[in-house]
């Protein structure tokens, strides 16, 4: 695994340090320690694809995340800005504004669950969380642990994660993103077994779906308009053993591209879900 960078010197003190990120998974990681963000960008993806934990009142939206709004930025003062690889071209003049660091929690040869760990525990000692973090770590451990307990007991054979895009084509989830990793530490097993990049996902056709030796399928909201509609109407898809039989899961949203936070609301609602399904 790639080493996160090391960080730099303190901020200046602060009763609550001040910080902007340009990610959402540090974003949530900040929320977790108790020291929220001041700025976020697109605060409406946010409420879309993150959901949980609800942002603070007051977070200042940013606007895009490769171009973020330094007016509305440089006016904020913040202490510290949060980067990762994603957005590092912006850094030169975000450096003109606070101190940055990059914190990248997805890239070549990282896993994402242990560099949010890392990056977790990092900004506790940065600002001055180091206890909170501590116990946000020792509470995630416990709640894996007992995850794993309960999916052990359900059994629920290979489960294809995908999000549909539309009625012919998905982003499936493999071993190497955020989903993947949960799945690996609930000890349920990922029916996709291909390749996938980094971000821990392949785009596919449906058809790529009888690759696949698929029990369930978890697909996530929100969903393209009438693509479960568009879909009971396709030869290719209603033959599969999965829709046959009713094995499909739409889960509310988390974000696949998130830190610890979203690791655990994924197993949270993947879990709930599996145990009505086996009620």
């Amino acid at each position: 695994m790639l080493a996160l960078p090391a960080l730099g010197a303190p901020v200046r003190a602060a009763a609550v340090p001040r910080v902007a990120s340009l990610d959402y998974g540090l974003g949530e990681t900040l929320i977790a320690i108790g020291r929220p963000p001041v700025a976020l960008p697109d605060l409406e993806g946010w409420r879309k694809w993150v959901v949980a934990p609800p942002l603070p009142p007051g977070v200042v939206d940013l606007g895009l995340d490769l171009a973020p709004n330094m007016e509305v930025l440089s006016a904020l003062s913040p202490d510290l800005i949060l980067s990762t690889d994603y957005v590092a071209g912006a850094e030169p003049a975000l450096r003109r504004i606070a101190p940055v660091e990059r914190l990248t929690l997805y890239g070549p040869g990282l896993d994402p669950l242990e560099a949010a760990r890392t990056a977790l525990s990092r900004l506790g000692d940065r600002l001055g969380a180091r206890a909170a973090a501590a116990r946000y770590l020792e509470d995630t451990e416990a709640f894996f642990e007992a995850g794993r307990a309960r999916a052990a007991r359900l059994s629920p054979g290979p489960i294809l994660l995908a999000s549909l895009l539309d009625a012919r084509h998905a982003r499936v989830y493999g071993a190497s993103g955020l989903y993947g990793k949960v799945l690996a530490r609930l000890g349920i097993a990922n029916a996709w077994a291909a390749p996938d990049n980094y971000w821990g996902f392949a785009t596919v056709g449906i058809e790529a779906f009888w690759q696949t030796e698929a029990t369930r399928l978890v697909t996530f909201d929100p969903l393209p308009p009438d693509a479960m509609g568009a879909l009971a109407r396709s030869p290719i898809w209603t033959a599969l053993p999965f829709a046959r039989q009713g094995a499909v899961s739409v889960l509310e949203p988390s974000l696949m591209f998130g830190g610890l936070p979203s690791a655990r609301r994924f197993a949270a609602l993947l879990l709930g879900e599996l145990e009505r399904r086996s009620a």
